[in-house]
Parts: structure tokens; C-alpha cells; sequence
């Protein structure tokens, strides 16, 4: 769907987008497979230390290095080529397979005020970074990664309720320090209609564009309205899909990644580990949180926070790191086979 979209609006962004996109496709696919063919037990239990200093430093790299634009500055530009990397995306799995394995050492105390304040520690850590460098897109993504392994490996709903009370009593504070940018990305996000000409145009030309699909859509040489469509090759390509193959397109992404976060779950229901369990739970929520901010800053009732459509948006790195983490979960099915109506606990 990715490519399609992209070779159809060709005369807007140009072939170099789709060839692209085509070739991190093909690197993806290359790299899914061979994720699937290693024993993520073996590797993720030895590497674990590493996995969870090279996100830190990784986010520290970006926030001294990274390049970027409208306050995000969250890339690292390759030297002597056209091409960027967004570490964030990648330190994403890391984060989940580190703090998938501390979840897993706490978890027949995972309710105990000590457990959980490790587990804040760290999730709080690494989401505080992300949103230092200045990514608030991206730290919404991980705080809900964070959230939902929570969840999923057992915290009260108690702890939930405490966490939700102390964000409404805090946010006033962290409002003071978000930049001008950060502010109007929000306030202008829920309404784009208040500033239709500036921090709203963007919401409402994507929006102007879905409606312009109607059901069946423009085609695949149809539809104009995207032609006043920033990014719509990447954050909101979602846009561009709605207003070439209407309604029917839309639906059929929807169908798809709803199925695969089925899929995904009921893996994690039969995995040979607790604590591949969470990753999967994880990997879940991170499809489940990525795909409903996108099309709803897409759909102009969201913030527009530079969140990618996964497998749908152009972006090698987003691209990438979602067929690594398609391979993650190839692995862990394929390593619980011999478990399958039982868990290992060891």
C-alpha cells in the first residue's frame, strides 16, 4: 500500500521517495528474516546492559547532533549523502526488549511500591530523554509503550489512577517549558480552525483531502488536493491514500494493522518466555499508539506531533525498524513452538 501510494503520487513528490522506500522494503524484508532466524532468548539476555546503554547514548547523540526542522531535531544526517536516520525509532525496540526483561525479574512483586518504582525509574528515564531532545511526537509513543507493558504484565490499575492524578497536577509545569512551537503544535492540533492560515493549515489541508476521496477515491492518476499537502509522503501519507483510494483504502489499512495487533497479542499468549510476552505486548502498543495518532492528526483531531503511519509512511528508519521488530516477533513465535501450550518459566 506504501509503495502504490507512493508511485501514484509520483507527479507530487517524485519517483526518489518511492525508490526509496522500495529499496528499505526490500532491506526490511532481508532484515526481518534474519531477526527471525536467531534465538532472541540467547541474544537479548546477553546483550541486555548494551541494549540499555546504547539507547542512552543514542538519545544523547541525537540531542547534541541531531538536524531537523519546526523544533524537532531528532536526525542524524549520514556525511556525503542525501540520507538521515532517526536513532529514536531503533532505540524504541531497545527500550522494549530492556524493559520487557526488567519487568520480567519483577514480576511476582511487580505491584510492590519498590518494584514499581524501579520500573518508573527506568520507563521515566528514557521517555524523559526522548522528550528532552525535544521529540514530543515520539515521547507520546514511548510513555505509551511504557504505559501498556505496564498493563499488560499486571500493574494495579490503582498505580494507573495515582499516575493519571499526578500528570493533571504536573502538566501546568511542563506546559511552561515546552517551546512556542511545542504549545501551538497542541493547542492548534485540537482546533486547527483557529489558525487556519499557520500552526492549522497543515491538519486542515489533510483533512480537506479525506473528504475529498469520498468512498472510491480519485485513482491512482486522480485527486489535486494533495498537491497543497506538506509531508505527504511520510506523516501524512495516510492523507494521500484517503484521497486516491477513499474510504475503501483507509478501511483496508485499518483491517490490516488491525489484524496484525491481533496477531501479535495472541502470540504473546503462547510465547515460551514472560518476559518475550511483554515485547510482543509492547510491539502491540506501539502499532496501536503510532497508527491512532497518526490518522488523527491526519484526520485534523489530533496534534500534529510528526508521527509516521507504520509501514505506510515513507521513512527508512520508521520502515526499518518496523520489520526489525516484525522479526522480533517471527522469532519469539517461532522459539515458543515447542512450548506452545506451556510457558517456561525459567
Amino acid at each position: 500500500m506504501s509503495l502504490v501510494t507512493l508511485y501514484a503520487a509520483a507527479d507530487k513528490y517524485g519517483m526518489w521517495y518511492f525508490r526509496a522506500q522500495l529499496f528499505t522494503t526490500a532491506a526490511g524484508i532481508v532484515a526481518a528474516v534474519v531477526v527471525m532466524l536467531l534465538d532472541y532468548d540467547s541474544w537479548f539476555r546477553k546483550l541486555k546492559v548494551v541494549f540499555f546503554i546504547a539507547t542512552i547514548v543514542l538519545i544523547v547523540i541525537v540531542k547534541r547532533f541531531g538536524t531537523g526542522s519546526l523544533g524537532n531535531y531528532n536526525w542524524i544526517r549520514i556525511p556525503n549523502t542525501n540520507f538521515s536516520i532517526q536513532p529514536t525509532e531503533f532505540t524504541k525496540i531497545t527500550f522494549m526488549i530492556t524493559f520487557a526483561l526488567h519487568l520480567d525479574a519483577v514480576r511476582d512483586k511487580i505491584n510492590h511500591p519498590l518494584a514499581v518504582l524501579s520500573l518508573v525509574a527506568h520507563g521515566g528515564l528514557i521517555c524523559g530523554m526522548v522528550f528532552w531532545q525535544g521529540d514530543t511526537g515520539m515521547a507520546l509513543v514511548y510513555v505509551g509503550i511504557f504505559s501498556i507493558m505496564l498493563f499488560g504484565a499486571g500493574l494495579s490499575l490503582w498505580y494507573f489512577g495515582g499516575a493519571g492524578v499526578a500528570a493533571l497536577l504536573i502538566a501546568p509545569r511542563i506546559w511552561n517549558h515546552l517551546s512556542q512551537i511545542q504549545q501551538n503544535r497542541i493547542l492548534f492540533g485540537f482546533n486547527p480552525d483557529l489558525d487556519p492560515l499557520d500552526a492549522g493549515w497543515q491538519a486542515i489541508t489533510s483533512r480537506s483531502c479525506i473528504i475529498a476521496g469520498g468512498f472510491r477515491g480519485a485513482g491512482m492518476n486522480g485527486g489535486t488536493k494533495y498537491f497543497s499537502l506538506v509531508h505527504g509522503q511520510s506523516d501524512f501519507i495516510y492523507a494521500v491514500v484517503a484521497e486516491k483510494f477513499g474510504f475503501f483504502g483507509t478501511f483496508l489499512y485499518l483491517v490490516l494493522i488491525v489484524a496484525l495487533i491481533i496477531r501479535i497479542l495472541w502470540i504473546a499468549r503462547n510465547t515460551r518466555k514472560n518476559y518475550a510476552s511483554y515485547i510482543c505486548i509492547g510491539i502491540a502498543g506501539m502499532l496501536l499508539v503510532q497508527s491512532a495518532e497518526n490518522i488523527g492528526m491526519c484526520l485534523a483531531l489530533l496534534p500534529v506531533v510528526g508521527i509516521t503511519c507504520p509501514f505506510l509512511s515513507y521513512g527508512s528508519s520508521s520502515l526499518l525498524s518496523m520489520y526489525i521488530c516484525i522479526g522480533i516477533i517471527e522469532s519469539i513465535c517461532t522459539h515458543s513452538q515447542k512450548y506452545y501450550f506451556e510457558r517456561e518459566e525459567a
